[in-house]
């Protein structure tokens, strides 16, 4: 499955996020294949969720797949416990697990 992480300027946060998603995915048996990007340009990515900070992620509430906001980006439980859920119905609905 395609994750886009989302920040600002699309460097650093967004890129730590994409590594987290990866890891998590990783840790439960699931691919994740991603890309980080700013948020100007994240609306037009192809991905089958988002993942972004809680002040970024309303202002992705047009796009077609579930956006997931992160209050701490150094919290990796609370990222875990709310990627998990939709990783793996997103795994179950394209028959990977």
């Amino acid at each position: 499955m395609r994750v886009v992480t989302v920040c600002g300027m699309g460097f650093g946060t967004s890129l730590m996020l994409l590594m987290d998603v990866q890891a998590i995915g990783r840790k439960h048996g699931l691919h994740i294949e991603g890309e980080a990007t700013d948020l100007g340009s994240a609306k037009g990515k192809p991905c089958d969720f988002m993942v972004a900070s809680s002040e970024i992620a309303h202002e992705l509430k047009d796009v077609n797949v579930d956006v997931i906001p992160i209050m701490n980006l150094l919290n990796k439980k609370e990222i875990e416990e709310k990627i998990l859920p939709v990783m793996v119905r997103i795994a179950k609905e394209k028959g990977e697990i």
